[in-house]
C-alpha cells in the first residue's frame, strides 16, 4: 500500500491509503522525496480549474523530485535508485503541435497532478520518455523546483534575454523569484522586483534582484518586463513599464474572464513585443534541467517552508495566509 494526498471531489483533501503501483511497458515508478504546493493546487482543491483540464479524484503534486523505484519493459537509460524529475505535461507525441516540437500545446495532453496522479504520495507512475535523470551533485530540494523553473525558462527563451538590460519582474511568488534567478544569469544592468509584500525583499535579493519595492517599481521605462503576478492590473502595469521598442513577457495566469484595459494604440505606437507563454516544451524542460545539472542554478534557496506530508493542512495554511517571508512551500514525502 502507499499514501496519496487526494482530492476526491472539490472541497475535500485527504491522505489516503491506495494500492501500490507497478510499471507497465515504457513506464517508471518513482518514489517522490519532495513535492511543492502552489496556487494551482488550491484551485484544484476548490474546483476552480476548467473541468476540461482536471479529472477527479486526483492525487495532487506537479512540482517534485524523487528516486526511481522500478522500471517497466523496454525502458532504457533509467535504473532503480536513480534520482530524477519529470515533465508535468505528458504530450501525445503524434499531433501536429507535438511533431513541430510545441509539446506545451499538445492537442490531447495529460498533466501530472491534474489529469493523472501526482507526486504527493509514496509512489507515482510516469512515462519513461518524460523522465530526466539528475546529476550526482544535484540536491533533490533544488530539483523539486524544476517544474516552475521550466515554465520560466520557456518564457524567457521565447522573449529572448540580452545582456546589460534594465529588467523589471512584477510579482514576488515562486514564478517571480525563479524569473529573477534566471534573468540574473544574463548579467542585466538593472534587475528590479516589484512585489506586494515587503517581507519578500530578502528572498528576491537572494536570487539576484538588485532592488525590491512593494509600492510600485522605480520609474520606467524598462527593456524587458516580466509579469509573474497573475493579476489583470499587473499585466497593464507591465505594458506601461516597457520602453518604446521594449519587450513584455506574460508568465502569470490572471483569473479567468479578466479583461485588460489600456489605450488601443499603445502597443503599436510603442513598438512593443508582447509574448505570453504557457507551460514548457520537452526541449525547454531539458534546457532547464541542464542549468540545474551543470550547477548554474540552485533554486531550492527560495524554499522557506517544509512540512512532512502528514502535516499537509499546515502546508496549505502557509500557502493561503503568508506571514513574514514566504517562498516555496514544500511537502517532504520521503527522507531526502
Amino acid at each position: 500500500m502507499r499514501r496519496a494526498l487526494v482530492v476526491e471531489q472539490p472541497g475535500s483533501l485527504t491522505l489516503l491509503e491506495r494500492p501500490g503501483l507497478e510499471p507497465g511497458p515504457g513506464e517508471v515508478v518513482v518514489r517522490p522525496v519532495f513535492c511543492g504546493v502552489c496556487g494551482s493546487d488550491l484551485e484544484l482543491i476548490r474546483g476552480e480549474i476548467d473541468p476540461a483540464f482536471v479529472r477527479y479524484p486526483l492525487t495532487l503534486g506537479h512540482e517534485w523530485s524523487g528516486t526511481v523505484e522500478a522500471v517497466g519493459e523496454g525502458v532504457e537509460g533509467i535504473v532503480p535508485g536513480q534520482r530524477c524529475v519529470s515533465e508535468g505535461i505528458v504530450p501525445c507525441g503524434r499531433c501536429r503541435q507535438c511533431l513541430a516540437g510545441a509539446t506545451n500545446v499538445c492537442e490531447v495532453y495529460d498533466e501530472i497532478g491534474f489529469t493523472r496522479e501526482g507526486a504527493a504520495g509514496d509512489q507515482m507512475l510516469v512515462p519513461a520518455r518524460i523522465v530526466h535523470p539528475l546529476a550526482e551533485q544535484v540536491e533533490l530540494l533544488d530539483a523539486a523546483l524544476m517544474e516552475p523553473a521550466a515554465v520560466v525558462f520557456t518564457g524567457l527563451e521565447k522573449i529572448g534575454l540580452r545582456q546589460d538590460e534594465r529588467v523589471l519582474v512584477i510579482g514576488d511568488g515562486t514564478i517571480a523569484l525563479l524569473a529573477t534567478l534566471l534573468v540574473s544569469l544574463s548579467s542585466p544592468r538593472e534587475l528590479h522586483v516589484s512585489g506586494r509584500r515587503a517581507e519578500q525583499a530578502e528572498l528576491a535579493a537572494s536570487v539576484g534582484a538588485g532592488s525590491f519595492s512593494a509600492s510600485g517599481p522605480p520609474a520606467p521605462p524598462y527593456d524587458l518586463v516580466v509579469e509573474a503576478a497573475g493579476q489583470v492590473a499587473s499585466v497593464e502595469a507591465a505594458v506601461d513599464a516597457a520602453r518604446r521598442g521594449g519587450r513584455v513577457l506574460l508568465l502569470g495566469l490572471p483569473p479567468a474572464g479578466g479583461r485588460i484595459s489600456f489605450p488601443a494604440d499603445l502597443l503599436v505606437n510603442n513598438d512593443l513585443t508582447v509574448a505570453a507563454s504557457f507551460g514548457y516544451t520537452s526541449a525547454t524542460w531539458a534546457g532547464a534541467v541542464e542549468l540545474l545539472n551543470t550547477g548554474r542554478i540552485a533554486p531550492g534557496r527560495i524554499v522557506t517552508h517544509r512540512f512532512p506530508i502528514e502535516r499537509f493542512e499546515e502546508a496549505f495554511a502557509a500557502l493561503v495566509s503568508p506571514a513574514g517571508t514566504r517562498g516555496k512551500v514544500m511537502l517532504e514525502v520521503a527522507g531526502g
